[in-house]
């Protein structure tokens, strides 16, 4: 499978166009001045539903996206019906659970709503969920939040926080049938580390639009690992940025798009404060009829960012004919005076040299096939740090190939 590597050189130019399956991505690479007129990855996000126009699908946010299957979510006709979902949480002791009201303080600070599906789900929840980690508390167990639909249509908001120097993992998992657009907001005090497991296992008819905001302090961590398997369709929008010197983010995802699914990752990386470290690392795979897999990541480093270290790669493996890949990695780079920047982004099928290899040692195609998989999505699935998360994916991963050999 080949792969584009690019690092950030003065002087070089966008490019734009997706790929055909099987292609390479390189993205693009643009050194930003301060007259330059405002970017897609810097425009301006709004509370304000009315700050957004309904998009079209001309639009570059959402040139990817098949509006008509967003159930109304981003044009305003869509309104919260039936049982919506069903938010549980388990936390360990020590850990405030609250159901607060849209004056909280909390709501919104790690971001503002950067699409109209977000602004319209921050103008719609009723109650939104506050998950607090009080400062140096450092939880050995994991905080569990169940996300079950329940039929029709549902706007929800979540926020993790943690204070100073609280060390706490978060798994939140979707499941059953829903149209669903939300919120979720992760508070990192200083010094603060949160590790955070989304994982999308909805019902095949389901619809989940959502904004993550990330805020992380100064020398606070950030791990979150996405994972999509299920869905009708899936979009989401991981944000992150930093409120000091010193914070890390590392974006890892997993999806699985099967026939006629369609699933879309947009990230945004803003390194607005100097001496912050990012590393994305995204892994799909795809296999029928019109399964579609989006992937942009975007990378603002600031002016202010001086000393910024950051990278991103996307990779893709294409199981049969038919399923469809966009990858565009972007860089928007405002400051040279930076530790390190690029990207990296491949699409291909499997390697015909992996399989004569494997079954020329007796292994079965089948076999063959599901070792080369499994080894493609190790390295995510690793980073995950929960047992039985991690046995849960592989065997969807099983049943997704079983389904294939059916």
């Amino acid at each position: 499978m080949a792969e584009a590597q690019n690092s950030p050189t003065l002087g070089s130019a966008r490019a734009g166009g997706p790929p055909p399956v099987g292609s390479t991505t390189a993205g693009s690479i643009a050194v930003a001045a301060e007259s330059t007129v405002a970017t897609r990855m810097s425009a301006p996000p709004s509370f304000d539903v009315a700050d957004f126009p309904v998009p079209h699908g001309r639009e570059e946010e959402w040139r990817f996206t098949p509006l008509e299957r967003l159930r109304g979510l981003h044009d305003g006709t869509a309104v919260a019906t039936g049982n919506g979902v069903k938010v549980d949480v388990q936390a360990p002791e020590g850990v405030i659970v609250e159901a607060v009201g849209r004056d909280d303080a909390r709501l919104g600070k790690a971001g503002a709503p950067a699409d109209r599906v977000a602004a319209q789900a921050y103008s719609a929840f009723e109650k939104a969920s506050v998950v607090t980690v009080p400062k140096e508390t450092v939880l050995t167990e994991p905080i569990r939040i169940a996300v079950h639909g329940e039929g029709g249509t549902a706007f929800g908001h979540q926020v993790i926080e943690l204070g100073a120097f609280a060390e706490a993992v978060v798994v939140i998992d979707h499941t059953g049938d829903a149209v669903l657009a939300a919120n979720v907001d992760y508070l990192l005090g200083d010094g603060a580390k949160l590790t955070v497991v989304c994982v999308q296992d909805w019902d095949d008819k389901a619809v989940h639009v959502a904004q993550h905001n990330a805020l992380v302090g100064r020398d606070a961590s950030l791990k979150s690992v996405v994972v999509t398997f299920g869905g009708d369709l899936v979009r989401l929008h991981p944000r992150v940025r930093y409120a000091g010197p010193g914070g890390e983010a590392e974006l890892f995802g997993l999806y699985f798009t099967d026939q006629g699914q369609h699933q879309e990752h947009r990230l945004l990386v803003d390194h607005n404060v100097p001496h912050c470290k990012s590393n994305v690392v995204y892994k799909g795979a795809l296999q029928g009829d019109d399964a579609h897999a989006v992937w942009i990541g975007d990378v603002l480093i600031e002016a202010a960012a001086e000393g910024t270290d950051t990278y991103e790669m996307n990779r893709n493996l294409v199981l049969t004919d038919g399923a469809r890949v966009d990858s565009v990695p972007n860089l928007e780079i405002e400051t040279g005076e930076i530790v390190g920047a690029g990207h990296a982004s491949a699409t291909g099928r499997f390697d015909d040299e992996q399989l004569f290899y494997l079954m020329a040692r007796g292994i079965p195609q089948y076999e063959a096939r599901r070792l080369v998989v499994r080894g493609f999505f190790a390295e995510l699935v690793q980073q995950i740090g929960l047992p039985d998360i991690e046995e849960r994916l592989l065997a969807r991963i099983e049943e997704e190939l079983e389904a294939a050999v059916a």
